[in-house]
């Protein structure tokens, strides 16, 4: 450092060591942080539950410096992921681990500056420890401009210096290349609506005071009348009531003087501040002579001339902080909606008759579906008219609600109309039949159990309906009725697997002559070559199963296994980028059969078997490609056992690929 500074003219000189430039950061790598990651998710993972399709969750790779414990303490994160049954002692330190806030052991853990976690941060230099927190080394920067001048150029790319970041910014920084966070204190106290409201009204710069008020949700909204315009509900309320004519003083000279102070000093809440307010103001009327104790010859009068108007909502949708942002856009043309409100906000602009607001809001909502916030969109849009929306929203759910909405809490928002009118769809996704089973008595969980803040897992919801009363089925009481239109969409037929169907069993959620009846087609089937015979209609009857292709696609394959007969579904990326969609059927002892398929499943060697079939190609740009329903032989040769091939020439990510097949009576 002494050879360096040698060598620097005494202005740069003087001008590093008064100086500091920051280093923007750059991301902290995932390999880095997926150690702290993985214990964060470990103790939600493992109240989960089993998983239907029985795969152990992943562990994090054990290495020497992270490594998985098996046992943990009290003040320890549950560390496992692994399914906790019934170990007790287990489900007490995960629940009590998702509970409690971090302590200080795993804080200083997962926020440690580590070569680590700073791996590659600084790729031209060693690693060095901060020594000073809020002093830190960094390394100037030399302006452009000054290689040009005398001297200047005896720093070079070695010799760059050192230099402590002063204790106090001397001059303007350079700004991040991220956004900045807001900061939020501990102890802040939470906006209120009428805060909300002044934020936006403010950025209008009107320095004239209100000359309108209006009475709505229990609140008086002081509006300037240029404004109100925008609104078409607003300005008719405007031209009915009239010419203003109330005015308003003060009680007498002390309330002014007590009114004022409260008003100017911080201490007091806004909350403080309205009941002074109110309780110092006096309606004066302004017919007439004014009598000797009128507070008009003590008082100015607070406000000279308002037109009081008069809303009255009774919806549930609009609240107190939706108004507030409603009115509080009047006074700018630029949308500033939150997306947590965004709903709200929907509705108390329709309410007042901003077009602008709706739009907008309409536009923010198809930017922003997902799990989280489908229901609410869905069901605001289809009461005030935005069918834009609506459609969106079904098309969300068509493609994402047994792949994902039904693992999230959030399942419990959708009505009982919405999940009817999806599973009844042509266009819905389903991984398996059993999926359509599951989704269900997960939503009817949540329904009757309305406090459940933790989605549950199928253990629970198991145990559960297996301990209701077993006079009869769940469907079969008097409170279980309205349910049975949702459960005639599952379509029995496809579920063969011999768990799921005890599981339908001890649910006893159906009634029991469904589940015979379902054992008995089953048992013709196999005994008829596997006609459906009591199946009519391709699209109310036919056996779904299909596949997400949400990663850059090479190749994927799944086996379907109904009544004795096996079909890989497939897609394959050729060497034009074309995406093959198709099915074949599996000859006794293939090798993409596993060996317990092979070893306890049924195989018939019939030489052909009819089979129609649709293949459906989606995503999520509501772009469809489909086969049709196609009749077709199958055979056991390589000719004769393969499909129509549907090829995929756009390939946009995630891809929602579904096979339909029914077997015709022969």
């Amino acid at each position: 450092m002494a050879e360096v500074s040698r060598n620097v003219p005494p202005q740069l000189s003087r001008m590093s060591t008064t100086s500091y430039f920051p280093t923007i950061p750059r991301g902290v790598p995932k390999a880095a942080i997926s150690y702290s990651q993985s214990v964060n998710e470990a103790p939600y993972t493992a109240l989960m539950g089993v998983i239907v399709d029985g795969r152990y969750p992943e562990r994090h790779a054990v290495t020497p410096r992270c490594r998985v414990r098996k046992q943990v303490g009290g003040t320890n994160r549950w560390r496992l992921p692994d399914s906790l049954g019934s170990d007790l002692l287990g489900s007490r330190q995960a629940i009590k681990s998702i509970n409690m806030p971090y302590n200080s052991n795993m804080i200083n853990i997962i926020t440690a500056e580590n070569p680590q976690s700073s791996l590659h941060l600084e790729a031209d230099r060693p690693y060095v420890f901060h020594q000073v927190v809020d002093r830190p080394v960094t390394v100037s920067q030399v302006p452009s401009t000054a290689s040009s001048k005398p001297g200047f150029g005896l720093l070079s790319r070695e010799s760059t210096v050192l230099v402590r970041a002063p204790s106090r910014l001397r001059g303007p920084t350079p700004s991040t290349s991220g956004p900045i966070r807001k900061f939020i204190p501990a102890n802040a106290r939470p906006a209120t609506p009428k805060d909300i409201f002044l934020y936006h009204s403010k950025k209008s710069q009107s320095f004239i005071g209100p000359d309108v008020v209006l009475k709505c949700l229990g609140m008086d909204w002081e509006l300037h009348r240029p404004y109100l315009q925008k609104s078409e509900v607003l300005s008719q309320l405007l031209k009915q009531a009239g010419e203003p004519h109330m005015q308003k003083y003060y009680r007498n000279p002390a309330s002014e003087t007590l009114d004022t102070y409260i008003k100017k000093n911080n201490v007091y809440s806004n909350e403080y501040k309205d009941i002074s307010n109110r309780l110092s103001m006096v309606e004066g009327d302004e017919e007439g002579p004014k009598k000797l104790d009128h507070p008009a010859h003590t008082s100015e009068k607070r406000i000279s001339s308002v037109t009081m108007i008069k809303l009255d909502i009774k919806d549930p949708l609009i609240t107190k902080t939706a108004m507030a942002v409603a009115l509080g856009n009047l006074y700018h043309d630029e949308l500033d909606v939150d997306l947590e409100d965004v709903a709200n906000v929907l509705a108390a602009s329709s309410q007042i008759g901003y077009k602008a607001l709706q739009n907008g809001c309409a536009r923010l909502m198809l930017n922003n579906i997902s799990y989280k916030t489908v229901c609410r969109y869905h069901h605001a849009c289809t009461k005030y008219q935005q069918e834009e929306v609506v459609k969106a929203c079904e098309r969300w759910l068509e493609l994402n609600l047994l792949p994902e909405l039904s693992n999230q809490i959030y399942l419990r928002e959708i009505s009982m109309e919405l999940l009817q009118k999806i599973l009844k769809s042509n266009r819905l996704y389903v991984p398996n039949e059993y999926t359509v089973y599951r989704t269900l008595s997960y939503w009817l969980f949540l329904q009757l159990n309305s406090s459940i803040q933790l989605m549950p897992s199928h253990s629970t919801v198991l145990s559960y309906f297996n301990s209701l009363p077993k006079t009869g089925s769940f469907l079969e009481r008097d409170d279980g009725q309205i349910y049975g239109p949702l459960f005639s969409a599952v379509r029995l037929q496809g579920v063969t697997d011999t768990n799921q169907i005890r599981d339908m069993q001890l649910m006893n959620i159906l009634p029991q002559s469904q589940l015979i009846d379902l054992l008995t087609q089953h048992y013709h089937a196999l005994q008829g070559g596997g006609d459906m015979s009591a199946l009519k209609h391709f699209n109310t009857g036919a056996i779904r199963q299909g596949f997400i292709i949400d990663e850059e696609p090479h190749y994927h394959s799944e086996v379907l296994s109904i009544h004795g007969f096996h079909f890989e579904l497939k897609a394959a990326r050729n060497a034009i980028g074309q995406l093959s969609i198709y099915m074949q059927r599996l000859k006794p002892g293939d090798p993409i059969l596993s060996f317990r398929q092979c070893e306890r499943h049924t195989f018939s060697i019939r030489t052909d078997r009819e089979v129609r079939y649709c293949i459906m190609v989606q995503d999520s740009v509501d772009d469809l490609k489909t086969t049709g329903i196609v009749s077709q032989k199958f055979g056991l040769g390589e000719k004769v056992g393969k499909s129509e091939i549907l090829q995929q020439d756009k390939i946009r990510t995630p891809l929602y690929i579904s096979f339909s097949l029914l077997f015709p009576a022969s």
